[in-house]
């Protein structure tokens, strides 16, 4: 297996965690985003820096309201306890919402915390632009999955 494969299949396991997650707290999900592509166009976005590589992996609803999320595994860094998100997938996050609002994009985190693309901007400990690939933002600064989207509840399941 490549190392493409294997982060791929790192994702997927975690859309499907926070798919799950949403599903027991009432929502509507439905897979979106590169994920959804053939291989060829997704091993092909790879190799390129158009905006439809970071498109949202998922979009929910529940009682008329529409979400969309970003699934991001293998964070917040062990050492550091900070989340590193790089610039181009940011940037492409930002131009996302500016198109689509008012539908919020949500990034949620492999520990199921959540933050949106502005509060990355926003905290983040790298705020001077061209100094680095990643913007890096401290755990503290995420949200409870559940403050976001509500409780687990049983009429969900």
């Amino acid at each position: 297996m490549t190392q493409w494969q294997d982060r791929k299949a790192i994702g997927e396991g975690h859309e499907q965690t926070v798919a799950d997650a949403l599903r027991a707290r009432g929502w509507t999900v439905q897979n979106c985003g590169q994920g959804t592509y053939a291989p060829a166009i997704q091993q092909a976005l790879v190799r390129t820096t158009s905006a439809l590589r970071w498109f949202p992996d998922l979009i929910a609803a529940r009682a008329g309201q529409l979400v969309t999320i970003d699934a991001k595994d293998r964070m917040p860094s062990s050492t550091t306890n900070r989340y590193a998100l790089s610039n181009a997938a940011l940037t492409a996050s930002l131009q996302f919402t500016a198109v689509h609002a008012p539908t919020p994009l949500y990034y949620v985190f492999g520990d199921l915390k959540v933050l949106t693309p502005v509060e990355v901007l926003h905290y983040t400990d790298h705020a001077q632009p061209g100094t680095g690939s990643y913007r890096l933002i401290h755990t503290r600064r995420a949200h409870c999955f559940d403050d976001v989207f509500g409780r687990f509840t049983s009429q969900a399941a």
